[in-house]
């Protein structure tokens, strides 16, 4: 660790490499078979580098009075660069990431381990089944970002995976997800459907260009039963180095349009990118 020198190991689920960043003393990129799932200052967690990663942050800071604690389930851990996020932003918040790939997870413990009591425990599982077997109303807030490569598995994208997360989160719960598709959007319009029956409040942040169909890329899924601060959100995303738009209501109805839920039996993979539609920024 004292050296910054690359890092590759084949873990269950592909090749994972660390690579450090030469501008940041501390900061290492995690890819899995080329494609950026990570990127994590050890120095400054509360540095989010990635856009999507960057809304995430936007809902996780809204969501409740600033340094709040929060119970957080995470499904896919990466290099947990969410998890550090809010140990420093809602110290004493109890976090869970859970992530299949144990080699992966054996890989950031090594390199890039955990200040002690930052109250994250990571746990080798499934997220589909950790879900299922997790207590009811146990969480204020589930963050979604489990990619297989650059596609989310499909046995995570149907309205029967929304119903287990639905039941793990709490009343007043809020329900974060990181989706990637291009127009005409038939799986983010699905996603968005499917949250649609289970929760009162949606809202759907990315770049405009993506909302306008121009290229692939990701879109950030909000689903509360109480209302989000939209207004907050959006000066957020607007403001932010990468600006976003946030769609909520009447434009979002009008978005999902005439799609409706994906049942297990139906359920496929998130589309699979273009070549280089994810780059690092």
């Amino acid at each position: 660790m004292n050296e910054a020198i690359p890092v590759s190991r084949v873990t269950d689920h592909g090749t994972a490499k660390l690579m450090p960043d030469v501008d940041r003393e501390r900061a290492w990129l995690l890819t899995v078979d080329g494609a950026p799932q990570s990127y994590v200052d050890l120095d400054e967690p509360a540095h989010l580098e990635f856009e999507y990663t960057r809304r995430l942050g936007h809902v996780l800071d809204t969501i409740a009075e600033p340094g709040r604690a929060l119970d957080v389930l995470h499904l896919g851990g990466g290099a947990f660069t969410l998890p550090r996020y809010l140990a420093v932003t809602r110290p004493g918040s109890r976090q869970d990431v859970v992530e299949a790939d144990r080699g992966l997870l054996d890989l950031v413990a090594e390199h890039l381990p955990l200040p002690d009591g930052s109250g994250i425990t990571a746990h080798g599982a499934d997220a589909r089944a950790w879900l299922e077997a997790a207590p009811a109303d146990s969480a204020d807030v589930l963050v979604a970002d489990v990619f297989g490569g650059s596609r989310v598995p499909a046995h995570l994208t149907s309205v029967d995976y929304a119903h287990r997360a639905a039941r793990v989160l709490r009343a007043d719960g809020v329900y974060v997800a990181n989706l990637a598709d291009g127009a005409p959007f038939p799986f983010l319009r699905a996603q968005l459907a499917g949250f649609a029956t289970l929760f009162e409040e949606l809202a759907l942040i990315a770049e405009p260009g993506v909302l306008r169909g121009r290229r692939f890329g990701n879109a950030v899924l909000v689903a509360a039963h109480r209302p989000l601060d939209t207004a907050a959100l959006a000066r957020r995303a607007a403001a932010d180095a990468f600006p976003a738009r946030v769609e909520h209501g009447p434009a979002l109805r009008a978005f999902i349009g005439d799609a409706r839920p994906v049942r297990d039996e139906d359920a496929v993979p998130s589309p699979k990118p273009p070549a280089g539609a994810f780059g690092i920024g």
